[in-house]
């Protein structure tokens, strides 16, 4: 009986002592993709779409450029500088759902910029013309400047709407501090 039970002993060691439980080895994204590809696998209960695209917003901030989020000129509103500010032309400003205009002279060149809430704040004559409204300091930015440039430029200029401009210097587009902030808040 002891000759089994010296024979048996070795082998139901291994049944007696647990075996130590492997922890997951722990990743370290090498790269930014590598990291969002990370948050776009943590399950939804964790991280919800939302944050999910705020913090792909953040991570990628210092790559992104003007041109991939502006509001390109094809989509934008402009008022003649000798255009009345009647009913129709006031009701076409408010319809586009913009609250800034550029004001060009009859050869298309941006002599300014109509607020709304210059519009709104004052009484129109029926005979007043859009270039009485017009607040002639104009802000640019380039297609291609970095969204941390348009923040300096944000602090440096106190503006919050921006004409941008191509290679060219031809007018691209506009962009305003609201699309950055919906950019980065969703």
């Amino acid at each position: 009986m002891r000759k089994i039970v010296e024979w048996l002993d070795p082998k139901l060691e291994r049944f007696r002592t647990p075996k130590p439980v492997k922890k997951p080895e722990k990743y370290t994204p090498k790269t930014i993709e590598d990291f969002i590809a990370i948050l776009q696998r943590t399950p939804r209960s964790i991280l919800n779409e939302q944050a999910r695209s705020r913090i792909a917003a953040i991570m990628s901030f210092d790559e992104r450029i003007v041109n991939e989020l502006m509001i390109p000129k094809s989509k934008m509103v402009f008022v003649n500088a000798k255009d009345i500010l009647g009913p129709l032309t006031l009701d076409k400003l408010y319809k586009s759902g913009f609250t800034n205009f550029p004001v060009v002279d009859n050869h298309d060149k941006v002599k300014g910029i109509i607020h709304t809430e210059a519009l709104n704040a004052l009484e129109i004559k029926k005979t007043d013309r859009a270039e009485k409204y017009m607040d002639k300091n104009v802000n640019y930015l380039h297609t291609t400047d970095s969204l941390q440039f348009v923040i300096e430029e944000i602090e440096r200029t106190n503006s919050y709407y921006f004409l941008v401009l191509d290679s060219d210097d031809s007018l691209a587009g506009f962009f305003t501090i609201q699309i950055l902030l919906d950019y980065l808040l969703g």
